[in-house]
């Protein structure tokens, strides 16, 4: 590993992706070049947004689905003490207690289907979600310990937050994250674009003020990255000035 090498190890490094004599040596060579120390932070900086941009408490609806299910689990019919002269107050009731038992029992069966069936349901989203979202961890890692991997932030214009443009032409890929921006009001998105040479090609719609997306399409030909505020579902052309434009150099 020479020198030259080095200098391209710096997200792999803030990622904690190297191997172990890797790392010492990368961090021998962080001692005498800022411009890769710089670089690094950059990185750990873009990598703790991206994780709190992605963190989520467990759902609600989860307790919820439990504490809905308790009535249903079955108790031990209560004993009765026979009544005087041999007779047990509670023959009567026992020969009526098997079909009030198969009621009992369809009654909760019924019910336990359908919270299981809900949770079911739950289960399955919270997976297909969970999945959506380590494909979508897994192609930001990558990107980020691209050998080229570069990173551009700005703040917004005329509105509190930032955003953070991630690109790497040997990936072709490019991510953006935004932090602390206003959520966009009911019927309206984020959207963001790829600048080439100025003309704006979509990117991407997102729907909140804080989060991480993917860019549609390659940083190809563009030199920047921008993003405005549209209608639900996107524009073919921007509807406005971008709130804010990041250079892709």
């Amino acid at each position: 590993m020479n020198t030259a090498d080095l200098h391209t190890l710096t997200g792999a490094y803030a990622a904690h992706a190297l191997e172990a004599e890797e790392s010492l040596r990368f961090e021998e060579h962080l001692a005498s070049c800022p411009s890769c120390t710089a670089e690094v932070a950059e990185f750990r900086a873009t990598l703790a947004r991206l994780g709190s941009a992605e963190s989520a408490a467990p759902p609600a609806s989860l307790k919820a689905a439990v504490m809905a299910a308790l009535p249903t689990v079955r108790q031990d019919a209560p004993v009765l003490a026979p009544r005087a002269g041999g007779k047990r107050q509670g023959d009567r009731w026992g020969r009526r207690w098997p079909r009030f038992a198969l009621a009992a029992c369809l009654a909760a069966a019924l019910t336990t289907g359908a919270v299981a069936v809900q949770q079911h349901r739950e289960a399955d989203r919270a997976q297909a979600r969970a999945t959506a979202l380590q494909q979508q961890q897994d192609r930001f890692a990558d990107l980020l310990t691209a050998p080229d991997a570069r990173t551009a932030t700005a703040a917004a214009t005329g509105a509190a937050g930032t955003g953070t443009v991630v690109w790497s032409q040997s990936r072709a890929q490019a991510a953006f994250l935004a932090s602390a921006l206003p959520d966009p009001a009911a019927g309206r998105t984020y959207q963001l674009w790829f600048a080439d040479a100025g003309t704006m090609r979509p990117a991407g719609l997102l729907p909140h003020g804080t989060g991480t997306l993917l860019l549609t399409g390659t940083p190809d030909g563009a030199d920047a990255v921008g993003l405005t505020l549209e209608p639900a579902g996107g524009s073919p052309h921007p509807s406005g000035a971008p709130i804010m434009l990041l250079p892709l150099s």
